[in-house]
């Protein structure tokens, strides 16, 4: 069974583009941008933009009938490896008795709308 998963406590897609995609049971979402959904601005900072981002992965798997609990891979895009370590200190706070995904953190040129981070992840239903 392959669903889409759609939610307005994220943001809404920038292209064409879905949310999330159910598939089996796993649920694929798309990077999440540290969009706010209710004024489609960005917190200064990376810590806050990082919060911002977790909480739009959050409310997608939460409208999939899922949890942060049930994440099993994440990929992190920084526009600046230095920012490395402040992503981390919030993003470990996502996730309860250390238990982590697996994660990939990758620095890259440019994310779109010039945010700090993105953050995508898989997780199971």
């Amino acid at each position: 069974m392959q669903g889409i998963v759609n939610t307005d406590k994220a943001p809404a897609a920038i292209g064409p583009y879905s949310q999330g995609i159910i598939t089996g049971n796993l649920i694929l979402l798309s990077g999440q941008l540290p969009l706010n959904p209710e004024t489609g601005t960005f917190p200064e900072g990376i810590a806050k933009q990082t919060k911002q981002s977790l909480e739009n992965v959050k409310a997608i798997l939460e409208k999939a009938g899922s949890s942060m609990e049930a994440v099993i891979k994440t990929t992190v895009f920084l526009s600046d490896m230095n920012n490395f370590a402040a992503m981390n200190e919030v993003y470990a706070t996502f996730f309860k008795d250390g238990s982590y995904p697996s994660r990939s953190a990758i620095e890259v040129a440019r994310l779109p709308k010039d945010a700090l981070v993105e953050i995508e992840a898989i997780a199971e239903k």
